[in-house]
Formats: C-alpha cells, sequence, structure tokens
C-alpha cells in the first residue's frame, strides 16, 4: 500500500496521518474546514521540530516525513488511495454518509476504515454498496505515542480485509488486537467501572475524588486516578462514550452513567480543558487532601478492581476478545499495570466470585452481577492462565 487517506485533521487524524508517514506512506489529509486543516500542518510540524530536538529523528528524516503528508481539500483526492481512514465525529449518520461518497470515488480494491470508538461497523458497512471492504481501525490518542489499536471486523468484513487492515497496522510498528463489533469494543467496554465504580463510590459519600485517585495509583500502581483522568479526557466526552455504551447495551445497568458525571458536563466543568472539572485548574487553587487510610483504600481498590475483572471475563465469556487481547489492549491500550485476568488469577477466582456476590447481596442490583464465566471457573477450580 502506497497511498493513504485520512479524513478529519483533529487530534487524531492528524496523529494517524503522522504514524503512516513515519512508515513511508504518502498520506492525503482531508478536512472540510480549511482552517483546521491548516492548524493541523502547523502543528505536526511543530511535532516533529520537537521529535528533531529531542534526538529521537534527524532533520533530513523529519523533513521526508512531512513532506509526504499532503493537505487536500476534496475527497477526489482519494481516487487512487489504497486504504482510507475515517477520524471525525463519533456520529453514525455522518459517518455513513461519508463512506456512501466516498465508494463512488475510490478504486474497488480501496479499503475503507473507520477510527470510530464504540459505534457499530456493521451500520457504517451497510452505507456501502461493497460492505465486504468495510472494516474498523481504533487507534488511541496521541496515535504516534500509544501503541496498542483495536481491529474491528463488521459481520460484513472479508477475511482478506481483516488479514490486509492487521498486517499493515503490525508493520506500522502497533500492537493490534482483534474485537467482535459490540459497543465499545475492549477497551472502552472493559474500561466503563474504572470510571463507573468510582463514581458510585463517591456518591455514596464513601470517599472524595482525591481519594480515591490516590488509592488507584498508590495502592492500584494505575498511571492516573479515574477522576484525574476524566478530567484530562474531558467530562463532555467520557460522559458520552459511557451514554452511548449504556444506549448500545439496551440499558444494562452495569453500564449505567453517573449523574454526578452528567451534572458536571452540563455545567461546563469539564476537566483540564475548561479549568474546572473535579478538580479546580485555576493558578491559584487549592485542591484536597486524599485520606490516606489504608484499610479504606484497600477496600476501595478492591471493588474497583474486580468490578473490572467481572468486566473483562464477561467480554472473554462472551467472545468479544481473546484472553491474550483483553490483557493486551488494557495494558497498552489505557496502561493498566497488569492485565485484568492475569490479576484475576493473582487475587484468585474464588475472592472475585465471593467479592461480587457481596456487593450483589448489598445492593441487589444486576449492575453486580458475577460473570457466568468466572462462576464456572471458581466450580471447575481453572485459572484464566
Amino acid at each position: 500500500m502506497k497511498k493513504i487517506g485520512v479524513i478529519g485533521s483533529g487530534s487524531m487524524g492528524s496523529g494517524i496521518a503522522q504514524v503512516a508517514a513515519t512508515a513511508g506512506h504518502e498520506v492525503y489529509l482531508y478536512d472540510n474546514n480549511p482552517e483546521a486543516l491548516n492548524k493541523a500542518s502547523a502543528k505536526l510540524q511543530k511535532i516533529l521540530n520537537r521529535l528533531v530536538e529531542k534526538g529521537r529523528l534527524d532533520d533530513p528524516e523529519a523533513k521526508a516525513i512531512f513532506g509526504r503528508i499532503y493537505l487536500v481539500d476534496n475527497l477526489s483526492a482519494y481516487s487512487d488511495c489504497d486504504l482510507v481512514i475515517e477520524a471525525i465525529i463519533e456520529n453514525l449518520d455522518i459517518k455513513k454518509k461519508v463512506f456512501h461518497q466516498l465508494e463512488d470515488i475510490v478504486s474497488p480494491d480501496c479499503i475503507l476504515a473507520s477510527n470510530t470508538s464504540s459505534l457499530s461497523m456493521a451500520s457504517i458497512a451497510a452505507a456501502c454498496k461493497r460492505p465486504d471492504r468495510v472494516i474498523g481501525i481504533h487507534f488511541f490518542n496521541p496515535a504516534p505515542l500509544m501503541k496498542l489499536v483495536e481491529i474491528i471486523p463488521a459481520i460484513q468484513t472479508s477475511e482478506s480485509t481483516l488479514d490486509i487492515s492487521r498486517d499493515l497496522i503490525n508493520n506500522w510498528g502497533k500492537l493490534t488486537v482483534v474485537t467482535k463489533d459490540t459497543p465499545g469494543f475492549i477497551v472502552n467496554r472493559v474500561a466503563r467501572p474504572f470510571y463507573g465504580e468510582a463514581l458510585r463510590i463517591y456518591e455514596e459519600g464513601i470517599a472524595d475524588p482525591a481519594t480515591i485517585d490516590w488509592v488507584m495509583t498508590e495502592i492500584g500502581g494505575f498511571r492516573m486516578g479515574p477522576f484525574t483522568l476524566m478530567d484530562y479526557i474531558g467530562n463532555d466526552v467520557n460522559y458520552t462514550v459511557t451514554e452511548t455504551v449504556f444506549k448500545a447495551f439496551y440499558f444494562d445497568p452495569r453500564y449505567k452513567p453517573a449523574f454526578t458525571q452528567k451534572r458536571l458536563s452540563e455545567a461546563g466543568y469539564w476537566g483540564r480543558k475548561s479549568g474546572r472539572g473535579y478538580y479546580d485548574y485555576s493558578e491559584d487553587a487549592k485542591n484536597p487532601v486524599p485520606n490516606q487510610d489504608k484499610d479504606l483504600g484497600e477496600k476501595i481498590f478492591w471493588r474497583i478492581l474486580v468490578m473490572l475483572i467481572n468486566e473483562a471475563a464477561d467480554a472473554l465469556h462472551l467472545n468479544i476478545a481473546s484472553r491474550d487481547d483483553i490483557d493486551l489492549a488494557m495494558t497498552k491500550g489505557v496502561n493498566y499495570p497488569k492485565g485484568l485476568l492475569k490479576w484475576a488469577d493473582e487475587k484468585g477466582i474464588d475472592h472475585c466470585v465471593e467479592a461480587m456476590d457481596q456487593l450483589y447481596d448489598e445492593y441487589h442490583e444486576d449492575r453486580y452481577r458475577c460473570s457466568p464465566l468466572l462462576r464456572k471457573m471458581k466450580r471447575e477450580g481453572r485459572t484464566f492462565y
């Protein structure tokens, strides 16, 4: 594949363009907003110059990478591309319209990919006359730095499209995992309790955000606590993903959004980008000090962790992805300190089942139902590894 098209020049689209150009491809970057396109070009040049300053690239390499990225203002530029990756707004109708337009422009052999993080690939593919060449290729932000890429074949996707796409992205130096076309795929599905259960603990008054974040970083070993991470992602974005997954799973209570985050989103308290979220980011702000009670911390950590383990086990139970791909996705996609299924073995399958049952007995909510796979493994004395 020589020519790659990228639609959308936001941080994700321009990041994908940088990755593809670094791998030696000619990249055609399109945006329907000329100003956004020019900003993306300037930002890409700045990033490449910084890589030269840090010694990660030499000057001729950086110039060659930048020279392989062409800014285009018309989709007709994709007529001879081998792969086109769409990285625009997470709106199914808009994505379907773009794919429908593309099919009249590109060659019969061109693969059409979406960078969607949670939308139905089957629906996107259905907008095309040749749905067999449509596939999900989901990068994580920032695309040049994050190693993981989720590959999502729709039920219409051909085996050759899957094989070609996965081989290509592997050759770009990424780690690929294949996931079934279900809401949230692997990462955005399995990670929901990291935010959702932390919010629930906060809403119950058990601990404040600073304490929960301290627990997950100092006791759990996570790079960021859930509230710091939600403020970093943006409460508007994180809430929308949660709500989308909740609706897509027919309102399964395991994915139920929190009113706390909805209200912050409505108030414009989005986190770092707005200057205020769960924390205050103004210059002279004094944020709360965490309660570093170890006993309380262990209870909070185990409650969030067992919910994550339960979600990972259920993803394996429903054949969303393989054991190895689930653990790889969570360690390389969202930087978890360990694979959740490996963590389950360390903690003990018996303990996981008992912890879920204790939560269910306390709340009698379907949110806390134990995965059938964990229950079966306990009965049979099996482990994941």
